[in-house]
């Protein structure tokens, strides 16, 4: 009897394998490509890699590690995404609790505003935001990239983390009336540690977003060395005429992966619970 459900999720099993496998195959090629010479790479395709004799190097890793200039972009992502996403989740956190919480002429409509900029390409804005910032010197500047990233995320801020206010219960808040705590008070006392798995998961993926952004880094920072992130260097790396040097770009790639990546594993606990915690509302 029991070998029933399994032969039923048989082929449930079988499909999430195939998925997985197609999503891993070029993460492997990849990872296979960073640790190859560049002669085997243009002269073979990246399984070859596997077999024997194996012929892996970390040169090109040395490489981008000690000539890339990776390190200073590196420094460049962290003073771009860790203020960007704090603006970003902060100021979204303090609106998104106005919305849900407190009750102000117009409310609804600056809301229903607010949201509908969500449907808004952020392509369409572009040019006249960089006319603004070529006329305000804000142009190339960190708090420039700042400002750009958190105007384009506050629609989406908004909206996810006043949903997650609003269905708190109404007691907590009604309580803390009761007792005589002001707007300011309950908001930083109540309302900001109930709500710690939505701004974590808000947190986690706009640090995402914005560590791996080219777009909006190579238009309002554009190529300059002493602003440049690792996703604009990066793309540097390889020659536009001639595809040389991709085989720095597979290290790179992975270089620039690792801290994202550890910050997501470190935190993904938050994560997931931001996630549950917004499903079962």
């Amino acid at each position: 009897m029991a070998s029933r459900p399994r032969a039923r999720r048989l082929p449930v099993h079988l499909t999430l394998l195939v998925l997985c496998a197609a999503w891993l195959v070029p993460l492997v090629g990849l990872l296979v490509s960073s640790v190859r010479t560049p002669y085997d790479i243009t002269t073979s395709g990246w399984w070859h890699g596997l077999l024997p004799p194996y012929r892996f190097t970390v040169d090109n890793y040395t490489q981008v590690l000690t000539t890339g200039g990776l390190g200073r972009a590196f420094v460049n992502s962290l003073l771009i995404t860790v203020p960007a996403v704090t603006v970003m989740t902060s100021v979204g956190a303090v609106a998104a609790y106005a919305f849900a919480r407190m009750r102000f002429a117009g409310r609804r409509t600056v809301f229903i505003v607010l949201i509908a900029l969500l449907v808004v390409p952020a392509q369409m804005a572009l040019a006249p935001v960089l006319r603004l910032y070529n006329t305000l010197h804000l142009a190339g500047t960190f708090p420039g990239i700042w400002l750009v990233h958190a105007g384009f995320a506050m629609p989406f801020a908004v909206y996810l983390l006043r949903n997650f206010m609003a269905g708190l219960p109404e007691e907590v808040f009604e309580q803390a009336a009761v007792d005589g705590a002001s707007a300011p008070t309950v908001f930083l006392r109540i309302a900001l540690p109930i709500s710690a798995p939505a701004l974590a998961s808000f947190a986690i993926f706009q640090f995402l977003w914005v560590w791996n952004d080219l777009l909006l880094a190579l238009i309002f920072l554009g190529g300059d060395p002493a602003v440049a992130p690792m996703t604009v260097s990066l793309s540097n790396l390889v020659n536009a005429n001639t595809g040389q040097g991709w085989q720095l770009l597979t290290a790179a790639a992975f270089v620039s992966m690792a801290f994202p990546l550890l910050i997501f594993l470190t935190l993904q606990r938050y994560f997931v619970r931001g996630l549950l915690a917004g499903a079962v509302k």
